[in-house]
C-alpha cells in the first residue's frame, strides 16, 4: 500500500513540475519567447521537488500536531489564520484588480502594470492548481489526519472539496502574488528586493501555515502550492517584459484610436481610459 501511494505521489510531483511552466505559457504568440526559462528555473524547480519529497514523511505528524487542543483553542492563532486565509483568497484578487484600476485612473503606469500582471499570475496559478486537484484527488487532512496517502486519480473532478487537497490553492495565490510583486518592483528599484522579497514571501508562507492550521492541507500540499505560485508569478512578469506590446498589455494597458493601413481608424479596447504612458503614439500612412 505504501509503495503504491509513493508511486502516485511521485507521479503527481512530476506532473506539477511539467505542467506549471507550460500553463504559464505566453499569452501572445506573435513573437518567440526571449529567455522565458533559464537554468535557474531548473534549479528552483529541483529545490521545490527535493523539499516536497523531504517533507512528505512529516505530513501526518505535522497535521496531528497542529490539531492539538492547545493550538486550536488559541484565539490569537485562530484570528491570525483567518486573516491570512482572507488575504490570500479573495484578498489577493481584490488587491490586484484594485491596483490595476487605481493605476489606470491615476495614470500611474507602474501601478497598473503591477496590478494587471499580478492578477494574471493569480489566475494562471489557480488554474494550474485546479487541474492538479482534480487529477490527483488527494483527501484533505480533516478526512483522516493519519492517512496522507489517500489519492485517487480524477477523484477531485468527481467528488467535493474533501478530495481537492493537492496542491494548496491559497498558497498558490500567496506565492503568485509574492513572486509577481517582487519581480516587478525589482525592475524599478533593484535594491528593494532585500526587504520586499522577505515581506512578500514570508506572508505567503504564513498563508500556507494557516491552511495547515485549519486542517485543510498537508505540508507537502503547501510546498507544491508554493512552487506553482512562484513559477506563475515569475513567468508572467518575465514574459510580459520580454514581449513588450503583447496583446494582453495592448488590450488592458492601452486604449485609443489607432490608424489602420487603409486610412481608417480602429479602437484598441480598454475598460478604463489609458494613462498617457501607455497610449500608442505611432501613426501609419
Amino acid at each position: 500500500m505504501r509503495s503504491c501511494s509513493d508511486r502516485v505521489f511521485a507521479r503527481a510531483l512530476a506532473l506539477v513540475l511539467t505542467l506549471s511552466p507550460r500553463l504559464t505559457a505566453q499569452v501572445d504568440t506573435i513573437d518567440r519567447p526571449k529567455a522565458l526559462f533559464t537554468y535557474r528555473d531548473g534549479i528552483l524547480a529541483a529545490g521545490f521537488a527535493v523539499g516536497t519529497i523531504g517533507i512528505r514523511p512529516l505530513d501526518s505528524r505535522a497535521a496531528q500536531s497542529l490539531q492539538r487542543e492547545t493550538s486550536q483553542k488559541n484565539r490569537l492563532l485562530q484570528k491570525t489564520a483567518v486573516g491570512f486565509n482572507t488575504i490570500a483568497a479573495p484578498g489577493s484578487v481584490v488587491i490586484g484588480v484594485s491596483m490595476y484600476a487605481a493605476g489606470r485612473l491615476a495614470k500611474n503606469a507602474r501601478l497598473a502594470d503591477l496590478g494587471l500582471h499580478g492578477t494574471e499570475a493569480l489566475f494562471i496559478g489557480e488554474g494550474t492548481a485546479w487541474v492538479l486537484k482534480g487529477i490527483f484527488g488527494r483527501a484533505r487532512p480533516y478526512v483522516d489526519t493519519k492517512n496522507p496517502d489517500d489519492y485517487q486519480l480524477l477523484r477531485g473532478f468527481r467528488e467535493d472539496a474533501r478530495y481537492k487537497s493537492f496542491p494548496s490553492g491559497h498558497t498558490v495565490a500567496g506565492f503568485a502574488a509574492a513572486a509577481a510583486v517582487t519581480a516587478e518592483t525589482s525592475r524599478w528599484w533593484p535594491n528593494s528586493v532585500w526587504y520586499i522579497a522577505p515581506a512578500m514571501y514570508g506572508g505567503a508562507a504564513l498563508v500556507g501555515l494557516a491552511r495547515m492550521y485549519n486542517n485543510r492541507h498537508w505540508a507537502s500540499d503547501v510546498l507544491v502550492g508554493a512552487g506553482v505560485g512562484t513559477f506563475a508569478g515569475l513567468k508572467v512578469v518575465r514574459y510580459h517584459h520580454s514581449h513588450p506590446g503583447n496583446r494582453l498589455d495592448r488590450w488592458m494597458l492601452a486604449g485609443s484610436l489607432v490608424p489602420t493601413p487603409d486610412g481608417g481608424q480602429t479602437v484598441q479596447w480598454s475598460i478604463i481610459p489609458a494613462p498617457a504612458a501607455f497610449t500608442p503614439s505611432r501613426t501609419r500612412r
